[in-house]
């Protein structure tokens, strides 16, 4: 079936469904992809050899009963995936292999779905452009110099390609929702809790979030459902009953208050942004909605408390690495410190030292009172402002991002220049709050531009159903020439 990989994993389903194609066939199509593909450096880890194994035990049983039946799909390689390698994008872990499977990719599997390969990520979650990567680069199929966003680059990168016909993520800091606007591609951040975190390497255990990355809102809902769920080996997970969300998708969005914050209107941000949103709100109001400004006072806080809760929770998160229980060991050092030493100074690349470090100084005695303190009062004052003002309104449209993708290379020099791309996505995460980013056009260079959703907590319907409304009316189709072939 010519172009079966051009298409959304709604379709792909509906063809399996109706025998059109099979399992194999599709596997088949996107390996080739795939390996026609090296030049994104999007995958770290293949697992072609499984997963035809898996497409023909499906279709000699097939289960369409199953949410994602015999649907192969490649996963950030943050996720522990059994018998397969996991690295995080770090040197440290560059021969880890875990002995056990995520819950979010466990839950993948029992829904039919087999595992492609592991997609190259920044290291540890850290970075907003996979430039962090010890694998290296990951190339945006918008255009060879571009970055695909981070730190799910290799996710966004893989999707935008055809590589995969979903794929998922992680999302601290924005890690999700950039990269899915810098390539013109849908990314959810659900509610912190809704996915499980067990099996995922851990970043900042109070901000990490397993969500979906998918070419529309449908196929967005249907990952959601069959990743999403209660886990009692994870303490953060939220029990709540698993809701069908592709089938109660609903286009109606009349009467619904969108909330406008004007604190997102930031210095020197372009005009085309602006020209976004205003083109958001025009197609929102005209189907029915009412929009309504708002104020959240305390989002100008919001990037300097990140960076104060991140990179602490980093540093505590990421001392187990020290090169005696797995991965990476040093071969120099006198002792067992030195060892640790060496370990842990060849095993880290510069930007989670960098973080490490500065965790490390807000976490010791003399400064946790002026820094971690603070930023966790901070914190609770910025959930406050959206708590008050969901009190008034449905959801809260934002831009994804304050630019569309830029150079490799362009922002590496200036890490202050770097974290400012995430000036949008981060208080959603610091509330742990739902928020979409959805592909709602172009720049003059024709480079993918986002707008989020931000929802009330559990509220992933809602905002869903907004975005299915808004992507059916936006005209946005991404315009992707294969120069990489």
């Amino acid at each position: 079936m010519d172009g079966i990989t051009n298409q959304g994993l709604k379709e792909i389903i509906d063809n399996i469904k109706s025998k059109k194609i099979s399992s194999l066939e599709l596997t088949k199509a996107y390996i080739k992809n795939i390996e026609s593909a090296k030049k994104l450096n999007s995958f770290v880890t293949t697992t072609f050899e499984q997963a035809l194994e898996n497409a023909k035990n499906f279709d000699s049983k097939p289960n369409y009963e199953q949410i994602l039946p015999g649907i192969p799909l490649a996963v950030k390689d943050l996720f522990c995936t059994e018998n397969v390698k996991t690295t995080a994008g770090s040197n440290i872990l560059h021969n880890f292999i875990p002995t056990y499977e995520s819950t979010v990719t466990k839950n993948l599997w029992n829904n039919g779905a087999f595992l492609l390969g592991k997609l190259n990520c920044d290291e540890f979650a850290m970075g907003s452009s996979n430039e962090t990567s010890f694998f290296g680069n990951v190339i945006n199929p918008v255009g060879d110099k571009l970055v695909p966003g981070g730190s799910s680059g290799g996710s966004s990168s893989a999707l935008a390609a055809d590589l995969t016909p979903a794929t998922i993520g992680t999302d601290t800091g924005g890690s999700i929702r950039q990269p899915a606007s810098f390539t013109g591609t849908v990314g959810l951040k659900p509610t912190y809790g809704l996915c499980s975190r067990w099996g995922i390497v851990a970043f900042a255990s109070s901000l990490d979030q397993a969500g979906p990355m998918t070419k529309t809102v449908t196929d967005c809902a249907i990952m959601l459902e069959a990743m999403s769920g209660y886990d009692e080996k994870d303490s953060t997970s939220i029990n709540k009953k698993k809701e069908p969300y592709s089938k109660n998708l609903n286009e109606n969005i009349k009467g619904l208050k969108i909330g406008i914050p004007k604190e997102y209107r930031v210095d020197n941000m372009p005009k085309e942004i602006d020209e976004l949103w205003n083109k958001g709100k025009k197609i929102l109001k005209d189907l029915g909605a009412q929009l309504i400004d708002i104020s959240l006072p305390h989002t100008k806080y919001a990037l300097p408390t990140y960076y104060i809760v991140a990179p602490a929770e980093a540093s505590s998160n990421l001392a187990r690495y020290d090169g005696v229980r797995y991965g990476y060991r040093s071969e120099k050092g006198k002792d067992l410190i030195e060892m640790y030493e060496n370990t842990r100074s060849e095993g880290f690349g510069d930007e989670v030292k960098r973080r490490i470090l500065i965790g490390t100084y807000v976490l010791s005695s003399g400064y946790y009172d002026a820094y971690y303190l603070k930023a966790q009062k901070v914190r609770q004052l910025i959930k406050k402002d959206f708590d008050d003002n969901f009190s008034k309104v449905d959801a809260i449209l934002t831009p994804s991002t304050p630019s569309s993708a830029f150079k490799i290379g362009e922002k590496t020099n200036d890490p202050v220049s770097m974290y400012l791309n995430d000036i949008f996505t981060v208080p959603v995460n610091l509330a742990g709050l739902p928020a979409l980013s959805l592909p709602a056009g172009t720049d003059k260079q024709g480079y993918p531009l986002g707008l989020q959703l931000i929802g009330k907590t559990l509220d992933e319907q809602k905002i869903l159903n907004i975005g299915y409304a808004f992507e059916k009316n936006c005209g946005f189709k991404n315009q992707i020439q294969k120069w990489w072939l």
